[in-house]
């Protein structure tokens, strides 16, 4: 067993189900489809709630195309968020969730009224470009030690081994994430990934990690402005988060940059050391 796949198994798996693709296990506690398939139609959610109900999961959320929501809502399932012109810039994808314990459905009631004020508060701008002491720049595979090191200091848990240089070489060179750094000088402070499907022509912008030490330079908001730069010109189409409900500086980044907010995700991600709320922010491309 190598590096990459001894940290893969203390964390949720990734696996076929039918034709389609899920991650599941007990770190989130929850089954998430992440890729349908239409020949699933059929038989898609009775495996679902088949593989919850074995392992004792509380939650399944899918994200599904608009064509496929009505399988998911003929089996109890709700819409938490969406976004429109998902995949290659026309169809929609909507999140389905289904809970299975009354805990996991409680709604984060304070933390949803500090979102309230953050949406109703009018978009900054926080400048074209950082201080002239730091420097942007698309990572590559020789950094990854360094960045294992940032993302082992700024999460405790996080839903993908990104504290293992080999899993982030390891997805640099089959191109599904594109990864982003800010430097003071020569030292590494700040990171950001973009995870990449080329043939929808969307991007999940995602992995934001600064160290403590460096944060109120609004280094995460000129690393998406990067980003965005990049994607641009490899003519995606959709961009999107799936941001921490708890973490305001994050979401407001997002909000400054233009990002349309389009739902929560409820008691969903084990990042930070708990299951956490996350936000749903999407953002078209112009051409």
């Amino acid at each position: 067993m190598n590096a990459i796949t001894e940290e893969k198994t203390k964390m949720d798996i990734i696996e076929k189900i039918g034709h389609s693709v899920v991650h599941h296990g007990t770190f989130n506690n929850r089954i998430f489809l992440l890729k349908y398939h239409p020949n699933d139609r059929t038989t898609i959610t009775k495996r679902l709630n088949e593989l919850a109900q074995a392992k004792g999961y509380t939650k399944i959320i899918a994200k599904v195309p608009a064509a496929a929501q009505p399988v998911f809502l003929q089996d109890g399932f709700t819409q938490e968020a969406f976004i429109p012109a998902f995949y290659q810039g026309k169809e929609d994808v909507f999140f389905m969730s289904k809970f299975l314990s009354e805990d996991r459905q409680t709604s984060p009631n304070k933390a949803l009224s500090t979102l309230v004020d953050l949406l109703s508060e009018a978009p900054s701008q926080n400048g074209d470009s950082p201080a002239d002491r730091f420097k942007l720049d698309q990572l590559s595979p020789d950094e990854a030690p360094e960045m294992a090191k940032i993302f082992e200091q700024v999460f405790a848990t996080y839903p993908f081994p990104v504290t293992n240089p080999d899993y982030i070489r390891q997805t640099m060179q089959d191109g599904s994430v594109l990864y982003f750094g800010v430097w003071d000088q020569n030292k590494l402070v700040g990171i950001s990934s973009a995870e990449v499907d080329p043939a929808n022509r969307n991007a999940e912008m995602t992995d934001f990690a600064v160290l403590p030490d460096y944060r109120g330079h609004k280094l995460a908001y000129f690393l998406l402005s990067m980003m965005e730069e990049n994607l641009k010109k490899r003519e995606y189409k959709t961009l999107y988060t799936i941001a921490r409900l708890n973490s305001p500086g994050m979401n407001k980044t997002f909000i400054n940059h233009g990002y349309h907010f389009s739902g929560v995700l409820k008691n969903n991600t084990n990042i930070s050391g708990q299951i956490e709320s996350m936000n749903v922010y999407y953002k078209t491309i112009e051409p």
